[in-house]
């Protein structure tokens, strides 16, 4: 059920994407794709409950604290989903490159309907990272904590 709208939007005969079920022993997985789509944009994603909790980031992600950036929540994804990186067919969703731009660890603080709170421990980002949801559904905004 969790991957069911993931797996409707692609045809795996055309994508080299993971269709999901692989079974790993990874916990707690982050990554940011590079995704260079339609518009170039970060997907963020989170393993939490069986899946990659995802969130499609249109501009870099924040390395400072003071930097916010608008974070749009889009369907979950498998977990072998996190080493994916090639290239996705035109005509299919989401054509266009798919990059490794961050990957790592994190430590989930703090889990809210509306506020998630965890220590990214990647290459390129590393510290405390908020999610906020506002105005809707969909919306959040991603940042990083000042330094304790």
């Amino acid at each position: 059920m969790k991957l069911d709208e993931y797996r409707r939007k692609r045809d795996f005969q055309e994508t080299d994407e993971p269709e999901g079920g692989k079974i790993t022993d990874r916990s707690n997985i982050y990554v940011i794709q590079k995704h260079q789509a339609t518009r170039l944009h970060y997907d963020l994603r989170l393993e939490m409950e069986g899946a990659l909790k995802s969130w499609a980031v249109p501009k870099t992600p924040p390395t400072e604290s003071g930097v916010k950036r608008l974070a749009l929540q889009v369907e979950d994804h498998p977990i072998d989903y996190a080493d994916f990186e090639g290239k996705i067919p035109k005509g299919q969703y989401g054509a266009g490159t798919v990059q490794i731009w961050d990957r790592g660890d994190y430590l989930l603080k703090s889990k809210k309907e509306n506020k998630l709170i965890f220590e990214i421990r990647g290459r390129r980002l590393k510290g405390v990272y908020c999610l906020v949801r506002f105005k809707g559904k969909k919306n959040w905004l991603f940042f990083k904590k000042k330094d304790q």
